[in-house]
């Protein structure tokens, strides 16, 4: 299935330019701010595919209610503790691809990386919603997008099993008896194994999921005498358009979430697994919606 934006609104990605030497400016989306465009972590509003192992689960309703940012509320009845946790292996190419440049897929070491990514079932004025408490990726220029757009990221090392097209003792099928690992761990810690068994199709990905993905866009401030009042404090809204997702597995899953010291993680463990998947989804994300300001 795909969605694309409607015609006539124009959202090609412009980078920032500020002043330079000699009448040259410095430009860049993000940092770095350079006089080439070459050297810089992030180089725009990326189009984004990946293939995903995901577990849908339920946690503790209190512990999910917990970590919700106000004006969100907790899901109703039985979905007020439903979770979902996604593992992705992510490639890009942004929109200075299109203008005619070299696809950053050309370069893999630039263009992949892979994510481990928690969704929270939540309400915003009575509609439901996910609220991401927990992601964490393995390269820099997805860190940066993505405390940008109000994901809370961290650094960590993410594993997946991979599929190839020929049979092989090697790799699992994907369709029925399939089955796939996955892992994250952070710091020198393991914090969160997972198996997926496919057993049918599906015709809805996990729940939460995406599609209506409220984020928190927090960025301190330094100076002294204001470290209680951020620059910015915003609940936002994503919005992705060109969306296409492939056919969806799903089946049976185990999730363990591992204890840690400093982390608060093993408070959202599962209680129960709902199901497993396994699907590839294509986007771009390149708005959000300013849903409320946070800074009172």
């Amino acid at each position: 299935m795909t969605r694309k934006r409607a015609a006539g609104i124009n959202r090609t990605p412009r980078e920032h330019a500020t002043g330079g030497q000699d009448g040259v400016p410095l430009v860049g989306y993000a940092a770095n701010l350079v006089a080439q465009g070459r050297t810089r972590c992030s180089r725009g509003i990326p189009r984004h595919e990946h293939r995903s192992a995901a577990v849908e689960y339920d946690a503790r309703p209190e512990a999910v209610a917990a970590f919700l940012p106000a004006p969100l509320r907790p899901g109703r009845e039985a979905l007020a503790g439903r979770c979902a946790a996604y593992f992705c292996d992510w490639q890009f190419a942004s929109g200075e691809a299109a203008a005619g440049g070299e696809p950053e897929y050309l370069d893999p070491v630039h263009s992949q990386y892979r994510e481990f990514i928690l969704l929270l079932t939540a309400e915003f004025e009575g509609s439901p919603c996910a609220y991401c408490p927990f992601i964490w990726v393995d390269q820099d220029a997805s860190l940066l997008r993505g405390l940008i757009q109000g994901w809370p990221k961290q650094i960590g090392s993410i594993w997946m099993t991979r599929t190839f097209e020929l049979a092989s003792p090697a790799t699992p099928m994907i369709g029925a008896g399939g089955r796939f690992g996955a892992s994250l761990a952070a710091k020198d810690r393991r914090l969160v194994d997972a198996r997926v068994t496919l057993r049918v199709e599906s015709e809805s990905m996990p729940q939460p999921n995406f599609s209506r993905a409220f984020n928190v866009r927090l960025f301190p401030e330094l100076a002294a005498g204001h470290h209680d009042r951020p620059a910015v404090h915003e609940l936002v809204q994503l919005r992705s358009c060109d969306v296409a997702v492939s056919a969806i597995w799903r089946g049976d899953a185990e999730l363990r979430f591992y204890d840690q010291p400093n982390l608060e993680l093993p408070a959202l463990a599962p209680q129960q697994t709902v199901g497993g998947y396994r699907f590839n989804i294509a986007l771009t994300v390149d708005d959000l919606v300013t849903l409320s300001d946070l800074r009172g």
